[in-house]
């Protein structure tokens, strides 16, 4: 396909896709394709499977993936519209019953710790859906407290003694900053922007996916594009970051880069090359076949980056 029949195609699926390629790819605005995201597709399915507990799956946290926190994460991806009253009436549950005496989200495992990484994707869903800043000061808290001495995150820093940063960590912490500065609100916001080039210099440092000190792949799976992440980190998803977030070209993002340009098919699509075990509302693409999500992330961040492709 050339590039006119790739985003005809794009624009041929669900209304949160079609969306996100008219302000990514064709610098359009249409506020009206933002606004039917929770009235059909993807978006509406989403939001009719909520319980009457105002809960999505079982509770707060589980399972996975069907559980409040990946559902609020899901549809922050998607870009429903920030005012949705049903997300919001969520988050209120969530702040008046998931916080733990120091004020960081859900404490788990046999030590009853926060989580770094879950605190990092609830800032990112919370701040998208505007909750007052007053709640959020807490976890904002909590995240500064856990900046380790490589400038990045690791969820295990607080139970299991970790000295070294986690890109799976540092990627979600980095997403829920991101998000926090974009909307506006200002508490404790030089710290973080300390702490966010910290963080990236931390991704940087590993070329995305590389051993600083061996130059060996940290781990396969990071070069295998999915869609959603959940907490998982993949250079799809950070070199997407890094677009989002409005980074400048560094030459140490071009091995994540010729990894992706090897990925693309002859048709110009990428593929859903794998998904996460777990329970799901419903698969948004099968893994295996050719995927909108990944293409367009994939686009987006050469438009961004100015990368060529042939």
């Amino acid at each position: 396909m050339d590039n006119d029949e790739i985003i005809k195609w794009l624009l041929s699926g669900d209304v949160s896709i079609q969306y996100q390629v008219h302000r990514d790819l064709l610098a359009t605005d249409r506020e009206d394709l933002r606004q039917r995201i929770a009235k059909g597709g993807w978006g509406k399915k989403f939001l009719s499977l909520r319980n009457p507990n105002g809960h999505w799956g079982q509770k707060f946290y589980q399972p996975k993936w069907i559980s409040t926190h990946y559902t609020l994460l899901d549809l922050r991806n998607l870009c429903l519209p920030q005012d949705n009253h049903i997300c919001t009436e969520t988050l209120t549950i969530v702040v008046d019953n998931e916080k733990s005496q120091i004020g960081c989200i859900l404490p788990i495992g046999k030590e009853q710790k926060c989580d770094i990484c879950v605190n990092g994707m609830f800032l990112n869903y919370a701040a998208y859906f505007k909750v007052d800043e007053d709640q959020l000061k807490s976890i904002v808290d909590f995240i500064l407290d856990g900046v380790m001495t490589d400038g990045g995150f690791n969820c295990q820093y607080n139970r299991s003694g970790a000295v070294h940063s986690s890109l799976h960590s540092t990627l979600s912490v980095l997403e829920g900053i991101t998000e926090y500065e974009k909307n506006g609100y200002q508490y404790r916001l030089d710290e973080l922007h300390q702490a966010k080039a910290s963080s990236i210099e931390f991704i940087l440092l590993h070329r995305l996916f590389l051993s600083d000190r061996t130059g060996n792949i940290i781990n396969k799976d990071f070069l295998k594009l999915t869609f959603p992440g959940r907490w998982r980190y993949d250079i799809l998803r950070a070199l997407d970051f890094f677009q989002y977030s409005g980074i400048q070209w560094d030459e140490r993002m071009q091995p994540a880069i010729d990894v992706l340009l090897k990925k693309r098919k002859k048709d110009g699509t990428w593929n859903m090359q794998a998904s996460h075990a777990g329970q799901v509302h419903f698969d948004m693409e099968k893994a295996g076949k050719p995927s909108r999500w990944n293409t367009l992330r994939a686009l987006r961040i050469f438009k961004h980056f100015d990368v060529e492709i042939m």
